[in-house]
């Protein structure tokens, strides 16, 4: 049997909503000029977030076993919205950047794209209706 995954999305008030995920809890909230109060962040970046998350936990694990030592990983991801309503992500680029010394290049690309086209569920649905690219960046340490 599939799994299913509830989130509770509670009206605060204005704009505000607490949101509920496996007993963790924070707010999201709009932009003042648009009726909120700026008191957490806006849904669309939780697809951001999301998806840096899921892909970086994925490389970070596949890299472990590979037994590739890394420092840092971060994973910057930027989304660029439509200009008409509905408003959405039309392209994503993410970038993993690595910290560590003489890092393989051939095993961090490895890496991401095994998670980019195998393992994150993330990245398997934004990719049948948002253009996705990412690239690498080393920082040698």
């Amino acid at each position: 049997m599939s799994k299913k995954e509830t989130v509770q999305a509670s009206w605060l008030d204005d704009m505000a909503f607490e949101i509920a995920i496996n007993g963790h809890k924070f707010v999201i909230d709009a932009e003042e000029n648009v009726g909120g109060a700026d008191r957490g962040p806006r849904p669309k970046n939780l697809m951001l977030a999301a998806l840096g998350g899921c892909t970086g936990m994925d490389v970070v694990s596949i890299l472990k076993k590979m037994r590739v030592d890394i420092k840092k990983c971060n994973v910057f991801v930027q989304g660029e919205l439509t200009e008409e309503h509905p408003k959405y992500f039309h392209t994503i680029h993410t970038v993993y950047e690595f910290a560590g010394h003489d890092l393989p290049v051939d095993k961090l690309q490895k890496a991401i794209s095994l998670s980019e086209e195998r393992y994150c569920g993330v990245s398997a649905v934004y990719n049948k209706v948002i253009k996705m690219t990412s690239e690498i960046k080393i920082i040698e340490s």
